[in-house]
């Protein structure tokens, strides 16, 4: 018979988890939960037989969340689901008998007990269905840490009975938000970046114990590109006025930034021209190198630790100094192309006799060469090319910086030679992998700034990344992980409360074993959970605040049905 009030979500290893909070079993997993119909269909209206029902049709609609079945009505789906994995349930007649994946089922805690979850995990011999593993996953809070107590030796008891078991064991688990404790309490930007470290441990000595020193610690780094207290916020200014040029590029429409300044950009391109053209009748030795200073002078208007971590190079070519008098305040396309035709001017005329790097396959540096030659090709300043030219060099500057910054920083060279800085690939991918190594340049500073590593750390840190991005489009929300040592990071959470702590009791080896799980955490442990008092849910101490941090009391119960 069709169920018209549930639906249900088929997860999979590409998803996140809504249960890996409390359970690490299969990656493949059925999500039960109650139905949400739309408005103009029949909920009652069952599907024919040959229609498909597609994920994107049984997922809640958008700007919906969740919604959990009263607990009745999910006993009674496990019910049904453990009957379908029973072999012994022959009467039933379900023809061949198919292991299915694992059930959880979103409840509404309306029992005494506040049930959240009820879970099902068939257990199996080779094809053979053995048994069936019921899990309850209870939840009381928000409440004060203070009544966050509990007694490990009277839930180890209690785990000891119900299983019959003799000998238990148990394994402890922390997560701090690094972030929050290292960064400015100053200010407050809405943004998804986190930083957090999880620890684990065994055995448990006492409830929410600090984790030792040996305990394993990964530290997971998800960061935003574009925080205005970032010390490569110029960077990614930077970065934007190039995605404008790819941009429009593309599209045959750029979006040119309003006018801050009241000297044009060409008047600026004519003072740096004639800097260079005094330079060359000898009337100026020193012009190259002063206005490489005065552009290391105009970009250094940034935090004290930019300078240190992140600074303008000392060997900008023509076309590098170029860019840096263009790169956001270029208002126009008319703007563009009086620049470079001032620029063309002076080469045909051999007024100035710029050096430029080696290697770069840009229109403006091959019109450079030429110049040492006497003969610059005649260049239509017309439809895209004078945003194609700026968007080269621009490029071309780029590259060069963050190449600087990874050697200096990480000692790694040989992959971003091989993929990062390659000019075989179009302008468009070429954009795309700059701003994959703006995001690790973002990464890399906010660990140097905000969590003090050193060399040794950041190295493994940045083959993470690479290795991520040479495999994987852009993605700002990816967690990176990195095994550390806890002693490296303590000092940041030593002092604060977890936004996760939790142990693990566990009995039995393999298909037999079987665990009872007891956590604290600020997020509640299903997203269908509700509060009269949302704030209540996260950590409400705000600029040094004096109000108490509130956590969810979760418990999670294993039970072992065999069928053999």
């Amino acid at each position: 018979i069709f169920q018209a009030d549930v639906e249900i979500c088929l997860i999979d290893a590409s998803c996140k988890s809504p249960v890996g909070k409390f359970w690490n079993g299969n990656s493949l997993l059925y999500i039960l939960q109650k139905a949400q119909h739309n408005e103009e269909s029949d909920p009652m209206e069952e599907p024919k037989p040959d229609e498909a029902i597609y994920a994107s049709e049984l997922l809640p609609k958008e700007s919906s969340g969740p919604v959990a079945l009263p607990f009745r009505r999910a006993k009674q789906l496990v019910s049904f689901y453990t009957m379908a994995q029973n072999p012994n349930m022959t009467h039933l007649k379900m023809g061949e008998q198919v292991v299915l994946p694992p059930l959880w089922i979103r409840c509404d805690g309306s029992d005494p007990e506040h049930t959240y979850w009820l879970g099902a995990e068939p257990l199996k011999a080779g094809n053979k269905i053995t048994g069936i593993n019921l899990y309850m996953v209870t939840c009381d809070g928000p409440t004060a840490a203070k009544a966050c107590s509990a007694n490990l030796e009277e839930l180890k008891m209690e785990h000891k009975m119900r299983h019959h078991s003799s000998v238990v064991m148990t394994k402890g688990f922390a997560r701090y938000e690094l972030l929050g404790a290292a960064a400015m309490e100053d200010t407050m930007v809405e943004s998804e970046s986190n930083i957090f470290v999880d620890i684990t441990w065994d055995p448990v000595d006492k409830m929410l114990e600090m984790p030792p020193l040996t305990a394993a610690a990964t530290l997971n780094i998800s960061l935003e590109s574009g925080d205005p207290r970032s010390p490569v916020y110029q960077q990614y200014r930077e970065l934007q006025f190039l995605l404008a040029l790819a941009e429009g590029l593309k599209t045959g429409v750029t979006e040119w930034p309003e006018p801050l300044e009241s000297e044009s950009t060409v008047e600026r391109v004519q003072e740096f021209l004639t800097g260079l053209k005094k330079q060359l009748d000898g009337f100026c030795v020193s012009a190259n190198k002063n206005e490489t200073e005065k552009i290391k002078s105009d970009t250094a208007a940034v935090n004290g630790s930019m300078k240190s971590i992140f600074s303008e190079r000392g060997d900008l070519d023509f076309a590098e100094q170029l860019w840096c008098k263009m790169r956001g305040k270029a208002y126009s396309y008319q703007e563009l192309i009086e620049c470079f035709t001032l620029v063309i001017k002076s080469l045909e005329r051999g007024e100035i006799q710029p050096w430029i790097h080696q290697g770069s396959s840009s229109l403006l540096s091959k019109l450079i060469q030429q110049s040492y030659h006497g003969k610059v090709e005649v260049v239509s300043l017309s439809g895209i090319t004078p945003i194609q030219m700026l968007l080269e060099i621009g490029l071309d500057k780029m590259k060069k910086d963050y190449v600087s910054f990874f050697i200096v920083k990480s000692s790694i060279c040989l992959l971003l030679q091989d993929y990062f800085i390659s000019t075989s690939v179009d302008l468009q991918e070429q954009v795309h992998r700059v701003q994959k190594l703006h995001h690790m340049l973002e990464i890399m500073v906010s660990c140097t700034v905000l969590l003090q590593f050193k060399h040794e750390n950041l190295f493994p840190l940045t083959q993470i990344c690479m290795k991520y991005y040479k495999e994987n489009p852009l993605n700002e929300k990816h967690a990176f992980q990195l095994p550390i040592r806890p002693a490296l990071v303590k000092k940041f959470y030593q002092n604060d409360h977890p936004k996760l702590w939790k142990v693990d009791i566990s009995s039995g080896h393999g298909q037999k074993e079987v665990r009872t799980t007891w956590q604290v955490s600020t997020d509640p442990p299903a997203e269908h959970m509700t509060s009269d008092n949302t704030s209540l849910f996260s950590d409400s101490t705000i600029n040094g605040g004096a109000e108490e941090r509130m956590y969810f009391i979760a418990v999670t119960q294993c039970s072992q049905v065999p069928f053999t």
